[in-house]
């Protein structure tokens, strides 16, 4: 009889139903949902986008999504030992757990930037938030809080006065005379001869002055002190504060995953659903906001001609990859802690569903605000818009910054942002953590709350670098190789290997074990057909759309992006390394063909051609794996249908 220190502990799964459908609505409605789906609206012509967004949501995202969640609750394997139904595919795991673990390492830095502007709101709740108004000590002469004048309503006189006064350098238009004179074939001698075309003429574009925010200031200066570091030459030191703030933002993580999804399936109550809260309550004072319907206006105007240019189709099918989440391993993660019996299939359309309409219902937030920003500062809609930190650290707050009880909207932004990003970090980070526990349950598992500790202090240490004087060139950096070709073709080798390899029929079984029924044609031509090709395409247009990495007007230097291209580069070597590997070390059949432990984890799941039958039992009572020619500890038959614990094969 086996010694009870010997025993595999119990593999976790969740309190109820609830909860993993929560995980799986928070993890997919993400920062990337606030900050870059609305900006891609409006690249991608308005409602226009829509239409691509939902076709490549339908015939991309819901397919992988399926796929995942399946595998890994038929399996309750995490990313890396699930690959027994096709060993030489053991690096797609590898790569996940590396992707997530990169991603994760700078996603909590964007938390930490939540964080500290909610302290700052928080603190500043009686006065003003600070980004809201020049003459602090971080702000330069550039710095401008008044509205840009409105030309259109003034006298040419007037206008030609306030562009030689106020937007353009005198002495610099006075130095051009000449220029001007020969390109407009006539002789000016002083500036009053000009009228206000002239003055705003491509001629004249080096003495436009450039003025900056207040916002801008505050994020740059003060947030990140960029000023202070001259580029990857030389990063700066660290910031004390940043640092602070992202020591709090992995305590948190660890606090809310010590016990594993036994205290992140609690939390997650508040986490998924508290964004819809804010977002709704952010939303009606959007809409109570002067020049409002300018920003819906220019967020919802179609542009049918838009949908001949394959950019837009590229565009769509990137962001539903990176919303929903294939590919990193979080869903096959969250997944393998259901119950094995769990409907999967209508939780795939429940969370597809939630995805959209919070990508939609962020849309209309955020440009209710950019269009009260482009009321209050005389400007156009275009000229406020942006995406990503640019979004979220400096157009967003500018806009708050200029609403009564501006503390309060902001604080509630950034806590909303906050909840966002730890409810993907809920994924991402336990999808590294089983990774590597499913590998050596005997080790990690009895020691789980040191084991996550450790983790997060790992994490916490590989993000200092990110927040040096101009550590937002290394979280650019990582951003903009870490989930992009390689998140593609760990998918698109996902679906090879199940699809293909696996086979379609069998996965078709495997599910129905599981619902009841085989997936419908839809499920299958997509699988077979429409998805790989769709990730195919997807990664032909991000190659043809591909530009350096760069930070505003800062271009990397060369030696950066090769760092860049090593980081995109390493899962893929995985996967093709372990391919080789395999091969060679079990021979082309076994390598791709499933081991003798692959099925469920629960022995009264193991039925029809999973049934374990006694001879493959060894003479201490372990399973034998023919494979390997080695005794494992058996599948506990009397541990219910929770889903639990399982010994699974180390690579």
């Amino acid at each position: 009889m086996e010694n009870e220190n010997e025993r595999v502990e119990e593999r976790e799964s969740w309190g109820n139903k609830f909860q993993f459908l929560l995980s799986c609505v928070g993890y997919s409605v993400s920062l990337g949902t606030v900050w870059r789906f609305p900006y891609l609206c409006y690249r991608n012509g308005g409602a226009t986008f829509l239409i691509p967004y939902t076709i490549m949501l339908v015939v991309v995202g819901m397919p992988m999504l399926f796929m995942e969640l399946a595998l890994g609750q038929f399996a309750s394997e995490g990313p890396i030992t699930v690959w027994k139904l096709s060993p030489a595919f053991h690096g797609v795991g590898v790569a996940m757990v590396i992707i997530s673990a990169m991603a994760s390492i700078y996603y909590n830095v964007v938390i930490m930037y939540a964080v500290y502007y909610m302290c700052v709101s928080f603190v500043n709740l009686d006065t003003t938030v600070p980004w809201g108004s020049c003459g602090n000590s971080w702000n330069t002469n550039s710095c401008r809080t008044d509205p840009y004048p409105d030309l259109s309503s003034m006298t040419e006189e007037n206008k030609t006065m306030t562009l030689l006064n106020i937007l353009y350098k005198r002495p610099c238009v006075d130095g051009l005379l000449s220029n001007i004179s020969d390109f407009y074939n006539a002789t000016f001698n002083s500036t009053d001869d000009l009228n206000s075309t002239m003055i705003q003429d491509d001629v004249t574009k080096i003495c436009h002055i450039k003025y900056t925010t207040a916002s801008e200031e505050y994020w740059e200066r003060n947030v990140l002190r960029l000023h202070e570091s001259d580029g990857f030459k030389d990063l700066g030191g660290l910031s004390l504060k940043n640092t602070v703030c992202l020591f709090v933002s992995w305590l948190l993580i660890f606090v809310c995953l010590k016990k594993g999804i036994k205290s992140s399936g609690k939390i997650v109550y508040f986490t998924a659903t508290f964004p819809y809260v804010i977002m709704l309550v952010l939303l009606v004072r959007g809409l109570t906001l002067p020049g409002y319907e300018k920003g819906i206006a220019f967020y919802m105007t179609p542009q049918i001609h838009r949908l001949t240019e394959a950019k837009v189709w590229g565009d769509a099918a990137t962001q539903v990859v990176y919303t929903l989440g294939p590919g990193f391993g979080g869903l096959l993660t969250i997944s393998s802690y259901n119950k094995f019996k769990n409907n999967f299939e209508h939780d795939t359309l429940i969370v597809s569903i939630v995805n959209c309409l919070g990508s939609i219902l962020a849309g209309f937030i955020v440009f209710s605000i950019l269009g009260f920003m482009a009321y209050t500062t005389n400007q156009e809609v275009q000229n406020v818009v942006d995406q990503g930190p640019g979004l979220a650290f400096i157009a967003y707050p500018e806009g708050i910054a200029k609403l009564p009880l501006s503390p309060l909207w902001a604080f509630l932004f950034f806590l909303m942002l906050m909840t966002l990003g730890l409810d993907t970090q809920f994924v991402l980070v336990p999808t590294v953590f089983s990774g590597i526990t499913d590998i050596f349950p005997r080790f990690f598992r009895p020691h789980q709350t040191g084991f996550t500790a450790i983790c997060c202090l790992t994490g916490f240490i590989l993000g200092l670098p990110q927040v040096t004087k101009g550590g937002i060139y290394v979280l650019t950096l990582m951003d903009w190789y870490c989930g992009s070709y390689n998140l593609m073709l760990v998918a698109l080798t996902e679906v090879i290997c199940i699809i293909y390899v696996y086979g379609v029929k069998q996965f078709m079984e495997d599910i129905k074990m599981m619902i009841g029924h085989k997936p419908n044609a839809y499920w299958i031509i997509n699988w077979v057909f429409l998805t790989p090709f769709s990730l195919l395409f997807i990664m032909i247009m991000s190659a043809t759309q591909y530009t350096p990495a760069n930070y505003g007007d800062y271009k990397f230097p060369a030696w950066v992006e090769m760092i860049g291209w090593c980081m995109a580069a390493a899962p893929v070597a995985v996967i093709i390394v372990v391919i080789v590997i395999n091969i060679f070390k079990l021979g082309p059949r076994k390598a791709f063909s499933p081991k003798s432990s692959w099925g469920p984890a629960n022995q009264e799941n193991r039925t029809g051609r999973y049934l374990v039958s006694p001879n493959v039992y060894g003479t201490a009572g372990h399973v034998i794996d023919a494979d390997n020619e080695m005794e494992m500890s058996p599948v506990d038959s009397n541990r219910g249908s929770d889903n639990p614990g399982y010994n699974s094969d180390k690579l």
